[in-house]
């Protein structure tokens, strides 16, 4: 790997350490010569993320008072210094506080909007799914990859839940005549369905169990989370 593409690309490691002793700005100013940043911009880099993290008010603190959130959110400063146009997150808010982590995710959304590569590791799936444009789930190897959007509907298809009066039971059978129906089944007061396509289906599903004599409380999309889509692709790996 050349030095351009080195200076291209930065790694932020989980459990990234910085100069205790030295204040915010000291870091930041450091990491700044060491990336051969123009002395002109330094200032005005690391007054640009401090601001953006939300450091400025501690800029002048030395890094060994502050907490692991701010520890963090100093890291992701530094890593961006020398605005690489690719970035490799390794958990970024890994035992984070909410406000902290929501910070972090905030300025995750801003750099992606300004059209910066990011890759992104976590175990945060809502994060994932909050996140990222693409995702790849792992289990030793490379088990899918796509949207979210693509990765729920490759695996769930397109889910339809209908709650009824009574046992739902005794619609079964006929919506699983219905040609568009793929699944169905009951627990209770409540069918749940796979329709080939909900959005002009729904509206001849419940015509249809109307007919029947259903008396319907209400229709909703069934929403599958990145949870049942890992669940669903390790289990069936293991």
């Amino acid at each position: 790997m050349t030095s351009r593409h080195r200076k291209a690309i930065f790694l932020l490691k989980r459990g990234s350490r910085d100069r205790d002793r030295l204040s915010a700005r000291q870091n930041l100013r450091y990491f700044a010569r060491l990336y051969d940043l123009d002395a002109a911009r330094v200032d005005a880099q690391v007054e640009r993320y401090l601001h953006l993290l939300e450091l400025w008010d501690r800029r002048d603190e030395p890094v060994g008072t502050f907490s692991k959130g701010m520890r963090q959110k100093l890291a992701i400063a530094r890593a961006l210094l020398h605005e690489p146009p690719v970035v490799f997150l390794d958990e970024p808010t890994a035992a984070l506080d909410p406000e902290a982590a929501r910070t972090v995710r905030e300025f995750v959304k801003g750099l992606r909007a300004e059209g910066r590569t990011i890759f992104l590791t976590t175990h945060n799936l809502p994060e994932a799914d909050e996140l990222c444009d693409s995702i790849g789930i792992f289990q030793c190897r490379l088990l899918r990859m796509g949207s979210p959007r693509e990765l729920r509907a490759g695996l769930f298809g397109a889910g339809t839940v209908v709650r009824v009066v009574g046992d739902a039971a005794r619609f079964v059978q006929l919506a699983r005549s219905l040609r568009f129906v793929r699944t169905a089944h009951a627990e209770g007061d409540t069918l749940t369905l796979e329709l080939e396509d909900p959005e002009t289906r729904n509206p001849e599903l419940v015509d249809a169990l109307a007919a029947a004599g259903a008396r319907i409380r209400y229709v909703e999309r069934l929403q599958h989370s990145l949870e049942d889509v890992y669940l669903r692709l390790v289990g069936g790996h293991k």
